[in-house]
């Protein structure tokens, strides 16, 4: 098992949150350059569709982030077009994704 520094860690626990309250069977969380935090699960309308990394990216960006340093998904997977959104802001940021758990599944590191 790979061993997590204690803010990656804190993504987990609230990728974890952010999962289990949805519903949507994903769960995301960023940090941004400020050290703040953003969770968010899958978004599924009919106008509107957001895998929980999208959605909290989107969420950080509308909220003045302006770059990223990780970011942790528990149900998705690594072709998950949020990574190329993340990745479009801040091409370093970590990803970790999680089993539901929080047990890390893989990292990845730009």
């Amino acid at each position: 098992m790979t061993e997590l520094d204690a803010e990656d860690a804190k993504l987990i626990v609230l990728a974890r949150g952010a999962f289990g309250r949805t519903g949507s069977g994903q769960g995301a969380a960023v940090r941004d350059l400020d050290g703040r935090t953003y969770a968010a699960g899958a978004v599924a309308l009919t106008a509107l569709s957001l895998t929980a990394l999208q959605a909290a990216v989107a969420a950080a960006v509308s909220s003045g982030a302006e770059g990223f340093e990780a970011a942790a998904v528990i149900g998705g997977n690594p072709d998950d077009p949020g990574i190329a959104a993340l990745h479009e802001v801040s091409a370093q940021a970590a990803v970790v994704f999680a089993r539901t758990d929080g047990s890390v599944i893989e990292e990845q590191h730009e």
